[in-house]
C-alpha cells in the first residue's frame, strides 16, 4: 500500500470515528420530552406520582410534561392524549383510565413513534406487553403496584380485624378499570381461605362518595351482621365509611382501604377507617421516567416492574414508615 493511500485511509478511519463519537454526543445532548398523563390530576396519588417523575426527570435532564384531565374517565382522558400526541414528545407515561377504549388512542401514538409506557393501569387483559400477541402488547412496560397482591394484603387485614368470620363486600367503582378489577379479584381469592367469612356481591360507585354511603347503608338493612368492607379505591373507602358513621356502626363494621391521602390519618386514628394499603406512587414514576430515558438511549428494558406496599392501621399509624407512605395533595 502506498503511503498517500496509507495516508487516504487513515484520514476516512478518523473521520468515520469523529462522526461516531460527534453522533453519539449528539444523542447523549438530545433533551428528551416525556409527557406524563395521570389518571386525573387533582389525586394526592398522581399528584405524588408527578412528584417522583420530577425528581427523575431533572436529575436526566429530560422536559416533563404533566397533563390530564378533572376525572378519571376516558371521555376526559382521551382528548387530553390527543392534544400531547399532537405535540410529538418522544414518550408518552400514562395511566389508562379504561382498559379498552385507551387501546386505539394510545396505538397512534406508537405508530407515530413515540414510546409509551403505563403507570398504575394498563390497557389489554392484563398488562402484559411485548408479547407479539393481541392488539395490546405494543407498550413497552407497565409500572405499577401488583394491584392483585395489593387486593390479598387487604383481605388478610381485614379478615384478621374481624376475626376471621362473618359478611363482607367490595365497595368498587365500575367494571373495566384494570387495577380496581385486580384489587377486588386479589380480595375475593384470598377470602377463600376463610371459610367462615362470606363475601357478598360487589357494590360499584362510579367513584361517587356519597353513592358508596347509601350503597353501605342498604348492605347494612338487608344484613345487620355485616362485619366488612374493602373500598377498592379512596372514594369507594371513604364512602363506606360515611355509610358505617352514619350508621352508629363504627368499630362494628371494619372498613380496609385502598390508598393513603393525608386525610388517611385522621380517620385511621378517629376509627372512621380501620387499615389502609399505601401504594408508592412516587416510586411509579421516577422509575417510569428513569425506564423511558434508557429505551429512548437504545437500550432495553423490562416490560414490568412492580412496586410494594405499606399497610397503615392503629397499631403503626404514627411510625416513620407510615407518615412516608402518605400521598402529598400539593
Amino acid at each position: 500500500m502506498s503511503k498517500r493511500v496509507k495516508w487516504v485511509f487513515t484520514v476516512l478511519t478518523l473521520s468515520l470515528l469523529i462522526a461516531v463519537a460527534m453522533y453519539g454526543l449528539a444523542q447523549q445532548q438530545k433533551k428528551y420530552t416525556i409527557a406524563l398523563i395521570p389518571g386525573l390530576t387533582t389525586d394526592g396519588f398522581y399528584i405524588t406520582m408527578h412528584k417522583g417523575a420530577e425528581e427523575a426527570a431533572k436529575r436526566l435532564g429530560v422536559e416533563l410534561i404533566f397533563q390530564g384531565g378533572p376525572e378519571f374517565s376516558p371521555t376526559t382522558q382521551i382528548p387530553v392524549l390527543n392534544a400531547i400526541i399532537a405535540r410529538k414528545p418522544d414518550a408518552i407515561l400514562i395511566a389508562p383510565t379504561d382498559r379498552n377504549q385507551l387501546i386505539a388512542p394510545l396505538k397512534r401514538a406508537h405508530e407515530a413513534g413515540i414510546k409509551i409506557i403505563t403507570v398504575d393501569t394498563f390497557i389489554g387483559e392484563n398488562g402484559q406487553y411485548q408479547t407479539g400477541k393481541g392488539n395490546a402488547d405494543f407498550p413497552l412496560a407497565y409500572v405499577a403496584s401488583d394491584n392483585v397482591e395489593g387486593g390479598r394484603i387487604a383481605a388478610r387485614a381485614l379478615a384478621k380485624a374481624i376475626g376471621e368470620k362473618g359478611k363482607v363486600y367490595v365497595s368498587n367503582v365500575k367494571p373495566g378499570i384494570s387495577t380496581t378489577d385486580q384489587r377486588e379479584q386479589g380480595f375475593k381469592e384470598e377470602m377463600k381461605k376463610y371459610p367462615g367469612i362470606t363475601v357478598l356481591a360487589t357494590q360499584y360507585n362510579d367513584n361517587d362518595a356519597n353513592k358508596a354511603a347509601s350503597q353501605l347503608a342498604a348492605a347494612l338493612a338487608r344484613n345487620p351482621d355485616l362485619a366488612g368492607v374493602f373500598g377498592a379505591n379512596l372514594f369507594s373507602a371513604i364512602g363506606a365509611a360515611n355509610g358505617v358513621k352514619n350508621a352508629g356502626k363504627r368499630g362494628a363494621v371494619k372498613v380496609a382501604a385502598f390508598d393513603c391521602p393525608e386525610s388517611i390519618i385522621n380517620d385511621i386514628k378517629g376509627g372512621t377507617i380501620d387499615m389502609a394499603v399505601c401504594q408508592h406512587p412516587a416510586e411509579m414514576g421516577r422509575i417510569a421516567v428513569e425506564w423511558a430515558v434508557k429505551a429512548l438511549n437504545g437500550e432495553k428494558i423490562p416490560n414490568r416492574y412492580g412496586t410494594g406496599y405499606t399497610v397503615i392501621d392503629r397499631a403503626n399509624v404514627d411510625s416513620a414508615e407510615a407518615k412516608a407512605a402518605i400521598y402529598s395533595s400539593k
